[in-house]
């Protein structure tokens, strides 16, 4: 499971902030990050412990550096967002490490224990992933350009708290 965590974790964060400004590759990048542990088994990537302290760095590191900031959280929001998409919530010890001890329980990593619902979740995320690249006009190559050299949106979708694409679609909304 690749593409649900990176589309899924773009879709909330737009949907949480709606800001064009934000890197989402980086984003995308701390979604799918835990999913290294998985030949392993999950372990601190896959806790609560992990984003947290990720976050503190990234917010002490970029004291006084508003745009090195807003570039960098996406990691540490990302790995939030996969504890979600993931449902790491539902083993209680891993979730919680290292207060609920030092070790790491054997289980199996939660992305394959899930058998034929990761292929469900899998291909609900190439879904959205087509309905944001859609929805994004990314399909232009000089959103797609901007997009894959800072990692943002075209500024055009956010308008007085609106999405906004064109004079087009905002006619076929009023009718």
């Amino acid at each position: 499971m690749f593409v649900w965590f990176a589309a899924g974790s773009v879709a909330v964060v737009w949907a949480v902030f709606q800001s064009p400004a934000i890197d989402y590759r980086a984003v995308m990048f701390g979604a799918v990050l835990p999913l290294v542990e998985t030949p392993l088994g999950d372990g601190p990537l896959h806790t609560l412990a992990a984003p947290t302290i990720i976050m503190a760095v990234v917010m002490s590191a970029t004291i006084g550096q508003r745009l090195r900031r807003r570039q960098w959280l996406g990691i540490p929001i990302g790995m939030f967002l996969h504890l979600v998409l993931n449902g790491s919530w539902s083993r209680t010890t891993l979730f919680w490490w290292p207060a609920t001890g030092l070790r790491f329980e054997s289980n199996e990593p939660l992305v394959l224990s899930r058998g034929l619902f990761s292929v469900v979740l899998e291909l609900a995320g190439v879904g959205l992933a087509a309905w944001l690249f859609q929805r994004f006009g990314l399909d232009d190559p000089a959103r797609r350009s901007r997009f894959v050299r800072s990692g943002q949106l075209d500024r055009a979708f956010v308008s007085n708290g609106r999405i906004q694409l064109d004079a087009d679609d905002a006619e076929g909304s009023s009718s």
